[in-house]
């Protein structure tokens, strides 16, 4: 897409869904990166941490995580996944939120809503 076209096309929502830890490979921050440029250009941007990838929304454990939400992207964290892991709410990124399943549901649901799972 040429810059004039990006310029005037449609912000879209989007639910990236960050399933794979940071000690899982670089695959995890590169997701993380794309969040954060989506979001640069003006894209609604919610990852979501579920299963292993909660791990990336732990304070100080991945830098790309903290550099999304400072580039406007919400954090979304799986209560489940969390317990599962015997992780504390309270070790959480400050930006990350702890939500529920239906949330996430409703947020899918939403017709702009672009989910990319990985």
């Amino acid at each position: 897409m040429s810059d004039e076209e990006s310029e005037y096309a449609p912000a879209t929502s989007h639910l990236l869904v960050e399933t794979k830890g940071p000690w899982s490979g670089p695959g995890c921050a590169g997701f993380l990166r794309d969040a954060r440029d989506l979001a640069r250009t003006g894209h609604r941007v919610r990852l979501l941490f579920i299963q292993d990838g909660v791990s990336a929304a732990v304070a100080g454990s991945l830098g790309e995580t903290a550099s999304a939400a400072a580039a406007g992207c919400e954090i979304w964290v799986d209560r489940f996944s969390l317990a599962q892991r015997g992780l504390d709410e309270s070790g959480l990124l400050p930006e990350a939120s702890p939500v529920e399943m239906p949330e996430v549901a409703a947020w899918v649901l939403e017709p702009d809503v672009r989910v990319v799972w990985h």
